[in-house]
């Protein structure tokens, strides 16, 4: 990329988009505290609130605005390690949205929330009182399975934020973008050429993802 390319200010993440994000890491510190306060009835609203905010990443995925869509982002190997070994300067220096490293990262992150969360919603406490709304639907001892699993998995995904947060540092220590206010006021600076529409997004299918997510938690609440 030449070096006098004149640069823009361009938003690149919508509202919906940094809302979930932010609602998603501070759902998953509270999750923690209750946990480990004994606080179950808490921890159940908080892995069911998670749970709508996933839905709706989801569907945000397939009919959001432009960066938030997962075919906008999401590359194979190849697209990864040319990024990687530093070949593919489109992916470096103009993608607006997720880089190809970067979307593999988001995929891994709601993968191991939908296990953290799936697991929830079937797990058993030790004196079978307060249990996830669809612990009726399995044994007393795959219900502890399933507890046991969800503690284990909430550990990887520690570690896998623990990588992530470490990724965030080296791209504002050594490549000079922070990754952190971007995703607080959804601008990045672009190349003057790049749309400033990624971020555009429709008002009834954001409605729609809303009531999809509330109907997702009403009906798991139910049991």
């Amino acid at each position: 990329m030449s070096s006098t390319q004149t640069h823009s200010r361009v938003r690149i993440w919508d509202a919906p988009t940094r809302l979930v994000h932010w609602l998603m890491v501070a759902l998953l510190a509270f999750s923690w505290w209750t946990a480990e306060n004994g606080n179950l009835e808490w921890h159940l609203y908080s892995g069911l609130t998670l749970l709508g905010l996933l839905v709706f990443r989801i569907y945000w995925g397939f009919f959001g605005s432009q960066t938030a869509r997962f075919g906008s982002f999401v590359k194979g190997p190849r697209t990864v390690w040319s990024y990687l070994r530093g070949t593919d300067n489109d992916s470096r220096d103009v993608t607006p949205g997720h880089n190809p490293l970067g979307a593999l990262s988001v995929v891994l992150l709601l993968l191991l929330l939908i296990g953290q969360v799936t697991l929830g919603l079937f797990a058993v406490d030790v004196d079978g009182i307060e249990s996830g709304p669809l612990s009726h639907l399995v044994s007393f001892g795959t219900g502890r399975d399933c507890a046991e699993l969800h503690e284990t998995l909430f550990n990887v995904l520690l570690a896998f934020i623990g990588l992530h947060i470490a990724a965030v540092l080296y791209y504002q220590l050594f490549r000079r973008e922070n990754l952190i206010a971007a995703m607080i006021h959804g601008k990045r600076s672009l190349p003057s050429p790049v749309s400033s529409s990624a971020a555009q997004l429709s008002l009834p299918k954001l409605i729609v993802g809303i009531v999809l997510a509330c109907l997702a938690v009403w009906y798991i609440r139910q049991g």
